[in-house]
This record gives C-alpha cells, sequence and structure tokens, in this order.
C-alpha cells in the first residue's frame, strides 16, 4: 500500500514516516507545501534507514502531487492547516482513498497545555467536512509522542486510538498501525468519540512537562 504523509517533514510525519518504513512493506511517500524540502527529508529518512541495514525508497513531493500517488493519507499537518490541505488535495483524491486525521488543538497558558476544541467538535471532523463525497477519514495516532516515534531504538509499547465512521477505512488502518512494533491499534468508535481522544494529548503533555523522565509519555489501557 502507498501512504503518503502531507507535512511529513515535520515531527510527528518524520515519527511515522520512520516507523512506517522501518517496521512495514507499505511505500512511504513524504508530502510538502515545498517539494525540495520533501525530497531533502526524504533522503535524510532514506539515510537514517539504511544505516540500520533497511534499503527503502521514500520519495518526497508537493502535497497535492504526493495525495495523488496514495491510497491512504495522512495529514500529518498543524490543525489549523487541516482543512484548507484537504481542500487543496481534494481533486487529487479517489472515492476508495482513506484520509488520516492525527492532528489535535491546544493553546497554552501560564498553567500549561488545554484542549482547544474547534467549532465544528473536533479537527477530526473539521477533515469529514473538507473531504469530498466517498473519501473516508479516519482519526488515528493523535496521542503519540513524536520523539519516541522517531527514536528507531525506543519501544514503543503504546495504544492508538481509532475512530471512524467507515468501518472498512478504519480496518484498514487498524492494520496499517498494527504494522508498526509495539503500537496496539484500538476500535473508539465513530468520528463523534473524536473530541474525547483529541483532549488526551494537552493532558499527556502537561504531565509529560511536569514528571521527570516522562519526556515521551503515551497511553496503554489494561
Amino acid at each position: 500500500m502507498r501512504i503518503a504523509l502531507l507535512g511529513g517533514t515535520g515531527d510527528i510525519g518524520e515519527g511515522l514516516a520512520l516507523r512506517l518504513a522501518y517496521d512495514t512493506p507499505h511505500e512511504i511517500l513524504i508530502g510538502s507545501r515545498d517539494p525540495e524540502k520533501a525530497r531533502t527529508k526524504a533522503g535524510e529518512y532514506e539515510t537514517e534507514l539504511d544505516s540500520r541495514g533497511v534499503e527503502t525508497t521514500i520519495k518526497g513531493f508537493e502535497n497535492e502531487m504526493a495525495a495523488d500517488r496514495a491510497d491512504v493519507v495522512v495529514l500529518a499537518v498543524p490543525p489549523y492547516h487541516v482543512g484548507d490541505t484537504v481542500e487543496a488535495i481534494a481533486d487529487k483524491l479517489d472515492e476508495d482513498d482513506i484520509l488520516v486525521s492525527p492532528a489535535t488543538g491546544m493553546k497554552r497558558d501560564e498553567d500549561g497545555f488545554h484542549y482547544h476544541k474547534p467549532g465544528a467538535g473536533s479537527v477530526t471532523r473539521i477533515a469529514a467536512a473538507a473531504a469530498p463525497e466517498g473519501v473516508a477519514v479516519v482519526g488515528a495516532f493523535h496521542n503519540l509522542s513524536a520523539d519516541r516515534l522517531a527514536n528507531l531504538d525506543a519501544e514503543l509499547g503504546v495504544d492508538t486510538l481509532l475512530v471512524a465512521d467507515d468501518e472498512d477505512a478504519k480496518e484498514i488502518v487498524e492494520l496499517i498501525a498494527d504494522g508498526i512494533e509495539g503500537l496496539r491499534p484500538l476500535d473508539a468508535g465513530g468520528i463523534a468519540n473524536a473530541p474525547e481522544i483529541e483532549a488526551l494529548t494537552p493532558l499527556l503533555v502537561n504531565v509529560a512537562m511536569n514528571n521527570e523522565g516522562m519526556h515521551d509519555l503515551g497511553v496503554r489501557f489494561e
């Protein structure tokens, strides 16, 4: 399967790109508004993987071109760019394509980070509202530490919660996530449940900031 990571030059994009290329057989594409930046980062990811004995080809493209070539498109962009990004690539998506949204809205004050719930209810809902008819949206990878993902020496041992209104699309993303060693995907229902999942991220950030040795904090349900 061909997976495009739009915003794949950022922190969460890098972590997912490296883990997916390291642990799974999927073809990984890096998307960016700047195609040269995408190609540069793709080369850096290849070099890192090659140093670990993994021979793979990761290609970099402008976001629209990456989306056009992919079966699954991960919106690894800031929450305030999710809607615009989906609209920009809409005519490149086919009905059987899947959009994956890992973004969560946060704001910070002197007390710490807080969930910034958008008017649509969740960032996942924003992606779903902007998606062309027939293109499924799955919320996934919200509460993961980008640093922990990108450190291929680190064991994950964490869960990711999946929400979608299309059960077939959710199952495909579940299989992709399950291919990453140490990451367990769990079904959390429909997109209506996305706010509860997205709100976990600022909680984890606050705990990590206030407790020594918890920089790469994740969640595990037992």
